[in-house]
């Protein structure tokens, strides 16, 4: 049996799944929290599409605990997400704000508590914020309340009386563009430099899993990339 045990929500995802193989290489125990399952996870949880977010939460928790039992994780990371575009005049603003809710704060919000009940003390639960959303988001409405919701929710899990275990710290990210795959796809003439690889923050999570250089609960950390350097920096 592995010692150390992770819960990756949004697992096969392009972050998620550079997270699931990069603890593994580390030899823990993985479980993959996704609509698709990852064959590389030890385990998978697979999320059923619905529109009711009680309905969903709960098949995700009930699903958690039945595969967990009496067992404690030494870390959450909810990386799932997304992005979509879109001012207050658009026509797909309430389709594209749904889809961002569902995508940033349902999945936050289940990982928050799934921390509450299965964290180790001491464990570690990371959220996806953005830094753009730091400030208006103009061309993109949905995405940047979702993830400023997000960044409430890492300080609340902070706060006194905000319910998790003790000595467990929550921290957001706060990417700017990460290096995707997808977003190379969509955006081929972008200076790359600037892009965050998934590799630093796998290994930024493993270091904070582990106790080395993690931030206080409640940071919400910057990662500032230029000239192909990453450095994560608390937001001011």
């Amino acid at each position: 049996m592995a010692a150390n045990r992770v819960i990756i929500y949004g697992g096969r995802g392009a972050l998620g799944s550079k997270c699931v193989e990069y603890f593994k290489s580390k030899g823990w125990w993985v479980a993959s929290i996704d609509m698709v399952a990852n064959e590389e996870a030890n385990e998978n949880v697979i999320v059923k599409m619905t529109e009711s977010f009680t309905e969903q939460a709960g098949q995700v928790t009930a699903d958690v605990a039945q595969l967990l039992g009496e067992q404690k994780v030494d870390a959450i990371l909810c990386v799932a997400g997304g992005w979509a575009g879109g001012n207050c005049s658009s026509k797909d603003l309430y389709k594209n704000s749904d889809l961002m809710w569902k995508q940033s704060v349902w999945t936050s919000t289940i990982s928050s508590h799934l921390a509450a009940l299965h964290l180790k003390t001491g464990g570690l639960l990371t959220l996806a914020g953005a830094k753009a959303a730091q400030s208006g988001t103009g061309g993109m409405i949905g995405y940047g309340m979702a993830k400023a919701a997000v960044h409430q929710l890492c300080q609340s899990l902070a706060a006194k009386n905000g319910g998790m275990p003790a000595d467990t710290a929550a921290v957001a990210i706060l990417p700017v563009t990460l290096d995707t795959p997808m977003n190379r796809k969509f955006m081929p003439k972008a200076d790359f430099s600037t892009w965050t690889p998934l590799e630093y923050i796998a290994e930024m999570f493993f270091s904070w899993a582990t106790g080395v250089n993690r931030p206080s609960s409640g940071s919400l950390m910057e990662l500032v990339t230029s000239g192909g350097q990453t450095q994560a920096v608390a937001a001011q």
